[in-house]
């Protein structure tokens, strides 16, 4: 195998011509876990200096470029980090080594009644809300009745917003955030909360925001909702990033990382976090290509693939020599621990030292595979042909045996 250095960004990073609003460079965020806590003063001092919680690292590793205009969705199972992230991103946490930096106005909107005070009002919280996004009181004033409006709470904009049902509070929550004239809208699952019809307000404003081209970058639990309106998904796993990309793609992932979706149906070949991209015929690996062999040469298939920084550690390799029909021939397979690879181009050669008496022109299909899961990631028919020159007629393959006659 012959890796080279990739020759382009990764999938779905901001592109050259696209400003970056969003950029996290080796983030990682950690908390500490007391398995016990001190229950009276006294326990307090006898233990002090004994007392100390496993490191528990919430993310680690992230690296992330998000371009202006585009919508990402932050996918993942519960305890994957998706919050988290949108935390670090949004300021709110600081994370324990790397960088984040985030270029124009931002309207987080991560939890329920988050920057609400419950003994105030609707009113009130909407100008203390407002202004922590830095709005002016005159700015607030202007535009006050369309929130309440967007909100639809005239009849409960008086009151205490500890009266409010956890619908309301969203309702007024995301109506602020919405009204701040965002460059870039952080939301934490939130579109989960309130009536269907208040919902379809809620994506109708997203698409609007959409068509102005803002940054969007939320956290739900919907795939559907990642497929229909996001141009990316990051897809996160024990505080890992282990896709960036098509929100097919990665939705498809998920589903098979959490079980409803059987792991044995590949993605197509090109959109897989390792591609097969060519297949070559020659003697030796690297020699020059050809198509026409004898029994008894040496032949040399060697598998280009196109390797994301998403992709597993170690790939492994099934493939197979197809004869007319579609017949497999013969099998050749990487060591059962697979092969190391990197990000860019891998190239995995199969060498038979010896051709077989075989008949007829044969293709190459190619299976691949996680090597520590199992879980295949794709697979690839080439139209691809070489021949062999086999000299027998009526069949296939030539076998030698014994012939003899008994009475």
């Amino acid at each position: 195998m012959t890796p080279a250095p990739p020759d382009a960004p990764p999938a779905g990073a901001a592109g050259a011509s696209t400003p970056v609003v969003i950029q996290a460079t080796g983030v990682g965020k950690k908390f500490v876990s007391y398995h016990r806590r001190a229950t009276s003063l006294k326990e307090l001092f006898v233990r002090r200096g004994r007392t100390h919680g496993d490191d528990f690292w919430a993310l680690r590793d992230i690296d992330v470029e998000i371009g202006r205009g585009q919508t990402v969705g932050l996918a993942g199972a519960n305890g994957s980090g998706k919050s988290t992230l949108l935390k670090v991103l949004a300021g709110i946490l600081r994370p324990t080594q790397g960088d984040v930096s985030v270029t124009g106005r931002i309207a987080s909107l991560l939890e329920l009644g988050a920057g609400f005070n419950g003994e105030l009002t609707g009113r009130d919280n909407v100008y203390l809300n407002a202004s922590l996004l830095g709005l002016s009181r005159r700015e607030i004033d202007r535009m006050f009745d369309s929130i309440v409006d967007f909100a639809e709470l005239p009849h409960k904009i008086d009151d205490e917003v500890k009266h409010y049902s956890s619908g309301q509070y969203v309702r007024l929550g995301f109506a602020v955030a919405v009204h701040v004239d965002p460059d870039v809208l952080l939301v934490d699952e939130v579109l989960a909360v309130g009536d269907e019809a208040f919902q379809k307000k809620c994506l109708a404003k997203i698409d609007a925001f959409r068509a102005e081209g803002r940054t969007i970058l939320f956290v739900t639990h919907s795939l559907d909702l990642i497929e229909s309106m996001c141009d990316r998904v990051l897809v996160l796993e024990a505080g890992s990033m282990i896709f960036d990309g098509a929100p097919a793609v990665g939705t498809r992932l998920l589903r098979q990382r959490l079980g409803s979706l059987p792991s044995d149906g590949p993605v197509p070949h090109e959109f897989a976090v390792a591609r097969p991209v060519s297949v070559t015929f020659s003697r030796d690996p690297g020699g020059p290509p050809q198509v026409q062999f004898n029994p008894g040469d040496r032949l040399t298939v060697s598998i280009a693939l196109d390797v994301t920084e998403h992709a597993p550690e170690r790939l492994y390799l099934h493939t197979y020599a197809l004869g007319p029909n579609e017949l497999p021939v013969w099998l050749m397979e990487t060591p059962p621990g697979g092969v190391p690879c990197a990000a860019g181009t891998l190239t995995v050669d199969f060498t038979v030292p010896a051709l077989p008496e075989l008949l007829g022109a044969f293709a190459i299909s190619v299976h691949v595979s996680d090597a520590a899961t199992g879980a295949e990631l794709t697979r690839r028919r080439f139209e691809d042909l070489f021949g062999i020159n086999g000299s027998q007629a009526g069949g296939l393959l030539k076998i030698d045996y014994e012939t003899g006659a008994r009475p």
